[in-house]
C-alpha cells in the first residue's frame, strides 16, 4: 500500500534519513520506533509530501507521490494525526469533525460518519458545543483522531500519539488505535512508546540516527536484544 525505497532527505547540507526502506501492505498496523531525533517525524513529513527526498522514491497504491503536494497526497487517501493534536481550539468539537471531512461532497454520509464519531468517542458527543481548546490533553487527542477519520483514510498516519498524555490516557488512546486498525483501517503508528506501539502493532521498524536499524514482526522485536541499543541504551 505504502512503499518506501532508498529514501534519502536533507534539511540544507544536513542529511536525516539514511536510504530508507518501508512499506505498509493493506489493512496492516505498522509501527515506526525510535527515540528522540532519529528521524521519525521526518519520515512522517516526507510521506505527507512535507519534505523533498534527494534520493529514493515514495508511492503509494503503485503510484509515486514523492513529487506531490501535500494537498494532492491527502486527496489520495493519506491522512495524518499529527503531534500535538492540532484541532482548531476556537471551533467546537462538531465544527472541528466537519473540517476532518472539508474535501468531501457527500452530505448525508459525513452526518452519519459524525454519528459514529459520537458512538466512538462518546465524550465528544457529550460535549460537541464545546470549543475544542477547552478539552484535556486526552480528550482533544481522541478529537483529532475522530476529525482524522471523517476524511474517510485509506491510511492513517499518526505522529507520537501517547506524547504528553496522562498516563491513563495513553492507554486509552492505544485502545482507540487497536479498534480503529480493527475496523480495517491501515496504520503507520510514528511512536516513542516501543511496549504500547508493539503490543497493537503488526509490524515494525526501528529507526536510529537516521537509518533502519531493525525490522520484522511486532512480536519478534518485542524481544530482540537489539532493541535498548537501538533506543540509545535507555528502557523501553
Amino acid at each position: 500500500m505504502l512503499k518506501l525505497t532508498n529514501v534519502s532527505t536533507r534539511y540544507g547540507q544536513i542529511q536525516i534519513l539514511r536510504q530508507i526502506n518501508l512499506e505498509v501492505r493493506e489493512g496492516e498496523l505498522v509501527c515506526l520506533l525510535g527515540g528522540n531525533a532519529c528521524g521519525k517525524t521526518t519520515t512522517m513529513k516526507t510521506i505527507l509530501g512535507l519534505v523533498k527526498p534527494f534520493e529514493g522514491t515514495v508511492e503509494f497504491l503503485a503510484e509515486r507521490i514523492d513529487g506531490l503536494k501535500p494537498a494532492a497526497i491527502s486527496h489520495r487517501g493519506i491522512v495524518p494525526v499529527l503531534e500535538g493534536r492540532r484541532i482548531f481550539p476556537e471551533l467546537s468539537i462538531e465544527e472541528n469533525l466537519f473540517m476532518g471531512a472539508y474535501l468531501r461532497k457527500d452530505q448525508e454520509a459525513i452526518l452519519d460518519d459524525i454519528q459514529n464519531m459520537y458512538t466512538m468517542f462518546p465524550v465528544l458527543k457529550d460535549r460537541r458545543k464545546q470549543d475544542g481548546g477547552t478539552l484535556s490533553g486526552g480528550e482533544q487527542q481522541m478529537l483529532a483522531m475522530a476529525r482524522a477519520l471523517m476524511a474517510r483514510p485509506k491510511l492513517l498516519v499518526m505522529d507520537e500519539p501517547s506524547m504528553g498524555l496522562a498516563p491513563i490516557y495513553v492507554e486509552k488512546s492505544f485502545e482507540l488505535i487497536q479498534r480503529i486498525h480493527q475496523e480495517g483501517i491501515s496504520i503507520l503508528l510514528v511512536e516513542q512508546n516501543a511496549n504500547m506501539a508493539l503490543s497493537i502493532a503488526d509490524r515494525a521498524y526501528v529507526l536510529q540516527v537516521g537509518e533502519i536499524v531493525l525490522s520484522g514482526s511486532a512480536a519478534e522485536l518485542q524481544h530482540h536484544p537489539g532493541m535498548k541499543k537501538a533506543y540509545l541504551n535507555t528502557a523501553i
